[in-house]
């Protein structure tokens, strides 16, 4: 007589549209386990994980174990995939990596429920970063509840789609000729996206022992030698030569990354992710090699079982080239403004020369220089840059409109003050279209 299936597990996954969250979401539904994702935000996790059943859910207001007992109900493992890598509006690291687990830590071990925590190497409670030390004060207060227990701590990680390290690694090999470093020679261990799948799936299938596994390749590389493989597998030259940032430049570009995170932009170029690189990414690949048998993929095996499209080599450019859009949309729009503010008298001297009254184009002129300004500082605003792009295109069209019945002379000005307009405007919309990040 046969011997009947187990009843699939019911898999609740942690951040689950992330980078490492989403392919860990795919990855168990192709092995037909019933999962969930928990998701921040709905809309996003609808496009992202097409068919997946989602759950609403923010970590930051989900620190006591009565906030899980519902979700965990009839849960049977929770995968945590979520992360933030620096305080932010929208992050709070205290609460995402430690209170909200210790949470989850404690309903866990009540409803017997198993627990995969994503965590990360040099996660210790003395570490120099605040994403580390919390990191590791969610990985103790797993440990210290009891619950069955897996912690993985994936090295560098690379995988087909770009988000976090792995886009950092493409932003950089794009850059044409000369390759700038922060730390080149700082030791790297890398590890294949699908081989922290499959570490999580024999953790689900209870084929991995519980504890703690660093998931990297056996032999470090120097972060030169990384991007300098992202760089041929993106089909990009060789750069002809490495240059060193130095130690002013590093802290001003971190500087300047953590300025931006204030504004709502998650550089991967914040403090944090420089000093993580300054330390290097080095973890202990015996525990897991001895356990499952088998070395995870190097780097360039990773890399080979990778397809390279022209999509990847866009996104790698896209990502280079996304601050110069964004400072170059803003300068424009403020610049605008102010020169109209400046030349008060010569910008309304336009309209009065077609029969408006000098009080009404001066108000017109100080009223749409004000627009211009509003714009070029609200798309520096991330939680407004998508509706800010869309408004400058607006604006734009209307001031060609409105140009071309009041002043239709202005088309053949030879400084072609209407006709620079037209490619602004085609920024402004290119702007918006790459800005989807997930």
């Amino acid at each position: 007589m046969e011997k009947s299936k187990e009843p699939a597990k019911n898999i609740l996954v942690l951040g689950a549209y992330g980078f490492i969250g989403a392919a860990v979401v795919r990855s168990l539904r192709d092995e037909n386990y019933k999962v969930t994702g928990m998701v921040r935000d709905l809309r996003t996790g609808q496009r992202v994980l097409p068919g997946i059943g989602l759950i609403q859910g923010d970590l930051r207001h989900m620190c006591s174990a009565e906030d899980w007992t519902e979700i965990l109900a009839s849960v049977d493992v929770v995968v945590n995939c979520a992360g933030a890598l620096q305080d932010g509006p929208e992050d709070d690291l205290e609460a995402v990596h430690h209170r909200s687990i210790a949470a989850l830590a404690q309903a866990a071990a009540q409803l017997d429920v198993s627990i995969v925590q994503i965590s990360a190497i040099g996660a210790v409670a003395n570490a120099s970063t605040a994403f580390m030390r919390t990191k590791a004060a969610g990985d103790a207060a797993l440990q210290t509840n009891n619950a069955r227990l897996w912690i993985i701590k994936p090295g560098l990680v690379i995988g087909q789609s770009d988000y976090g390290g792995t886009a950092l690694l493409r932003m950089l090999a794009a850059v044409p000729l000369i390759q700038p470093l922060a730390y080149p020679t700082a030791p790297v261990q890398c590890v294949g996206l699908d081989d922290v799948c499959r570490a999580i799936k024999d953790a689900v299938r209870d084929e991995l022992p519980h504890g703690s596994y660093d998931l990297v390749e056996d032999t470090p590389h120097q972060l030169e030698q990384v991007v300098s493989a992202t760089r041929h597998w993106l089909g990009f030259p060789a750069a002809r030569a490495v240059i060193a940032a130095p130690s002013w430049l590093i802290k001003a570009v971190a500087a300047g990354a953590d300025l931006l995170g204030h504004l709502g932009w998650r550089s991967p170029l914040r403090t944090t992710a420089m000093s993580v690189m300054a330390q290097g990414v080095v973890g202990d690949p015996a525990r897991y090699r001895k356990v499952s048998g088998r070395s995870l993929a190097p780097l360039n095996a990773i890399y080979e079982n990778l397809v390279c499209a022209r999509e990847n080599r866009m996104t790698a450019r896209i990502g280079l080239l996304m601050p110069i859009v964004i400072a170059s949309l803003s300068l424009f729009w403020v610049v605008s403004g102010v020169l109209g503010l400046l030349n008060l008298a010569l910008a309304a001297d336009v309209l009065t020369r077609v029969g408006w009254s000098v009080w009404i184009a001066k108000l017109s002129v100080v009223f749409w220089s004000f627009v211009d300004i509003a714009l070029g500082l609200a798309v520096l605003w991330r939680p407004w840059v998508a509706h800010a792009c869309l408004a400058q295109v607006a604006v734009a069209v209307f001031y060609l409109l409105s140009a071309t019945i009041v002043t239709p002379a202005l088309w053949a000005d030879p400084l072609g003050p209407l006709v620079k307009i037209i490619p602004v405007l085609m920024l402004s919309l290119t702007a918006r279209a790459m800005l989807d990040s997930r």
